[in-house]
Order: C-alpha cells, then structure tokens, then sequence
C-alpha cells in the first residue's frame, strides 16, 4: 500500500480495472468453464444476511446448486434451508447429510465437495474460515467485515496473497462497490467532475432495534452460545457498529481516495442510550477523523439510537465542486463551486447484492475470478482503527493499528467455555495494545 494519494488519472484507471472484476488475472481452477457447468457452493452462517447472499447466489446462474449448509446452531440452519427450498426448488440438493451443526460444520462444508464458499456467519470467524476454506481452494464470497481485531485482519491479508497464488476468486459484501449508481458517480468523481478531492463526510445513522428478542441471559446460560446469539453486541464477535454496519461507509470513504490508507486518526464515541447486559460491551455512536497525506481529511459520524435522525451520506468537497449521495433513496449529485448541479443520477431499478454475485460467479466460469481481496482488508482495518480511536481516545496511525498484537477473539471455542465479558471500553483509561 502506497503512503501518497493516487493522482486523479491513476484512481480512474485502478477503478476501471476494479470494475472490470480484474480481468487480467489468471485463470480459475475452471478454466474456460461453459456457462451450464454446474458449480456445487456450500454455505456457512444461516443468518438473516447469509440467507440473503444463499439466494442471490442460486439466482446468479441456474447451473448454481446449493450442496452443503453448515451453522453453529440447528435452528438456524433449518429455518434458512426450508427458505431456500421453497424458492430455489430444482437448486437445492442438500441432503440431512450434508447438513452440519456445530462449531466444526465449516470444515464439514470445505470438505464436502464444494466449489465455492459463502461465508457469512458473525465476522469474528472470517478470518478462520477463509484461511480453511482457500487451503482447500475453493471460491469464496465473503461477507463484510472480514475480521474484529488486528491479528484476524493480518491472517485475512495472508490469505488473500494464497487466493491470488492459487487464481481463487474473493468477492466481499462491502455492496456499493456493485451499485450501478455508485460506480457511474466514483468514475465521474475520478474523471475530475469536483477537481482534487480534498474532504469527505460520511454518516450512518440509524434506530437500534433488538436484534434477538428472544435470547437473553436468563435462557442461554452458557457464555458461548449466549453471546454467538447475540454476536453484534460483543466487540470480540461483531467488532462494533463501526465495524459491522458503519464500515459501509468508511468502505466508500476508502474507495474515493483510492483505497490507499491515512496516516493516522482520532475519534470519539460512547455507551449512552443501549446499555444492560444483553447489550454486550459495545458503543452506541461514533465520531472519526481520518487525516490522509496532503491535508486531505475525512469525517465518520455513526450512530444507533431510536428516535434520532437517521442519514446514510456520503459528502465529497473538491477544489471544482461538490457531490451529495443519499444512500438511503440512492440519489446522487455533483454541483460546482456556485452550486449548479452539473450532474444528477436518476435511480434505477437495481439489486447491488444481486449485481455482486451476478458478477462474482460470471466472473468464475469465464476463468477470470474476481478478487477483491486487498480493499476489503484495507476498509475493514481503517474501521478497526476508528474504533482503536474511539475506545482508547487516543490518536491512532495506521502502523499501530495494523501491527495491533490486541487479540479480541479467543483462540479456542468450546461450548462450555467461560468467556467473560469485557468492560465498556473508556477513552483515556482503555489502553491501546
């Protein structure tokens, strides 16, 4: 990763390679595949999201077949997998034996016969399972983010390097990296539409709904399974908002300045609003400033409270002019200095999640797999360094975030574990490891 921003040209020039799904890398493990080849995929996590990715895989190509599903919890895996039969009846062949339930069912997946994986199950366990899952060599998909703390991202980025060795595609859920919209705006942006890009604000403001009414404390006794049901609320599972939601956000920050990383950051946050025991050890908001080389800055605010506004913006301010995105109705709008808009997108009717995976698994068969492997670790570390600021107040740089020996997730995992929870981080007396 280069210390100095990309010139105006050079960001063009990588986004156009980034939108052509790296078309000179070499070919795949099916070279020159005919589009009705079949390709057996196998997925791991049956969550809400992962059930989503499931489906929009298996309509990515009907030569697609859904042939091994493996989740920690068998609830979980038969509410998804009944869903999945019901709408994808000839694409489903997922017999009871190849169904795995436990904290093992990963490997069981890997190993049985699949030729890509899809992993979405809480982000403290990308790392593990994408490292088992490129030793076999297979294809992966890959939710966003790919890791909660500093050593799980450094095992990601090896294991990038051995997907690019073995020609393995590496497709990751940062989505508006797939918006029709977002693409046309990043290439006009890129192309000098503002002139040199020198601010960014960016917000991810939304309610704090519960999301597993239904496990508490009371009825999950064990520390494991207790906080694997109620992963977003513990910083070693979900990483934080900024982390797990925000870094949407963050992802597209890291995209306009060409996916080069800052020199350093501070930032502030806190608990105030979601607060008792079920709600783990994570913040509630977030605000972050990333000081990039050449004086170029950019602004993170996010937060999750009920009854506050909400906003999903992304704000660029050039030396030309200005360009507004609302992700929330998918507008975009660039201005110049007086304030005419000089380019307005209109929304069109289109699925990002669904464009990734079309993309991803096309990408596949033409023995041209698609690797998106270096800039989703780089957006996923700049949302771990944020939260590095927010937790310690202290200002943070890339190198020590990156060279971080804080190890969040424990190195085993039995069911009867005891995993105390940390306390609330509080800046000024939480250190930085």
């Amino acid at each position: 990763m280069e210390n100095t921003p990309p010139s105006r040209r050079d960001f063009l020039k990588s986004s156009s390679a980034l939108l052509a799904g790296t078309a000179l890398s070499a070919p795949s493990i099916l070279r020159g595949a005919s589009p009705d080849s079949k390709l057996k995929i196998g997925f791991i996590g049956c969550g809400g999201r992962g059930t989503g990715a499931a489906n929009q895989a298996l309509k990515a190509n009907p030569n697609n077949i859904l042939w091994a599903v493996g989740d920690a919890f068998e609830d979980k895996l038969t509410a998804s997998l009944e869903g999945l039969k019901q709408n994808h009846t000839t694409q489903v062949d997922v017999p009871e034996s190849r169904q795995f339930v436990g904290l093992d069912a990963y490997q069981k997946v890997i190993d049985s016969g699949v030729d890509v994986v899809l992993l979405t199950t809480p982000p403290a366990f990308r790392p593990i399972h994408f490292k088992a899952a490129v030793a076999a060599g297979k294809h992966c998909f890959l939710e966003k983010p790919m890791a909660t703390d500093s050593p799980g991202l450094r095992s990601v980025i090896e294991t990038v390097a051995e997907a690019k060795r073995k020609n393995l595609g590496v497709c990751a859920g940062f989505c508006w990296r797939y918006h029709p919209g977002m693409r046309e705006t990043f290439k006009r942006l890129a192309d000098g539409a503002i002139g040199t890009l020198l601010t960014n604000y960016n917000t991810y403001n939304t309610g704090a709904v519960d999301r597993y009414p239904k496990w508490n404390r009371k009825n999950t006794p064990r520390d494991l399974e207790w906080q694997m049901r109620r992963w977003y609320y513990f910083t070693w599972s979900g990483g934080d908002s900024i982390v797990e939601q925000a870094c949407h956000s963050i992802d597209k920050m890291s995209w306009a300045l060409g996916d080069n990383p800052p020199v350093k950051c501070v930032g502030h946050g806190g608990r105030q609003v979601r607060t008792g025991e079920d709600y783990g050890n994570i913040f509630d908001h977030f605000s972050i400033v990333y000081d990039y080389p050449n004086n170029v800055r950019a602004f993170h605010a996010s937060r999750q409270i009920n009854l506050t506004a909400a906003a999903n913006t992304d704000s660029f301010y050039g030396s030309a002019g200005t360009c507004e995105i609302n992700g929330s109705i998918k507008q975009f709008v660039i201005r110049d200095l007086k304030g005419n808009v000089t380019w307005r997108h209109t929304p069109e009717k289109s699925d990002m999640y669904q464009v990734e995976h079309d993309e991803f698994f096309a990408s596949i068969r033409a023995g041209n797999p698609i690797n998106d492997g270096d800039r989703m670790a780089t957006s996923t570390m700049l949302s771990i360094m944020g939260r590095m600021a927010a937790y310690t107040g202290q200002e943070i740089t890339w190198e020590m975030a990156m060279n971080s020996k804080e190890k969040l997730v424990p190195e085993h995992f039995d069911w009867d574990m005891k995993l105390p929870v940390p306390p609330v981080a509080l800046p000024g007396i939480t250190p930085f490891a």
